[in-house]
């Protein structure tokens, strides 16, 4: 069977406004539309970065006891986990380059 959703753990966890913490987490892989749909929102012509946000609420089924995962909460995480998540998504999507081998070319 082709997997298609990835447990995570953040590093340091969301923060919620009543004090709860949330770090273990689902996400699945992204479709096209999910990254089309970003670069019509005015907030990302206006700042770019803000696609980031976008997609990754978007792709982020569940978090911790959390009702749903939006551009607020994104926007709420701790740079730590920002930069967990993204690096995440780039690996189950398949985004990582492969190291090219370092083979040396035969004379």
């Amino acid at each position: 069977m082709f997997q298609t959703e990835f447990e995570f753990t953040l590093p340091k966890g969301y923060l919620d406004p009543e004090g709860n913490l949330h770090r273990k987490g689902v996400m699945r892989l992204a479709t096209a539309i999910d990254e089309i749909t970003p670069l019509r929102d005015p907030r990302v012509k206006a700042n770019p970065a803000y696609a980031t946000v976008i997609i990754l609420a978007r792709v982020i089924l569940r978090l911790g006891a959390l009702q749903e995962v939006t551009t607020g909460v994104v926007e709420g995480f701790f740079s730590a986990d920002l930069n967990y998540l993204q690096n995440f998504y780039r690996k189950i999507n398949d985004l990582i380059p492969e190291e090219k081998s370092a083979k040396t070319p035969q004379a």
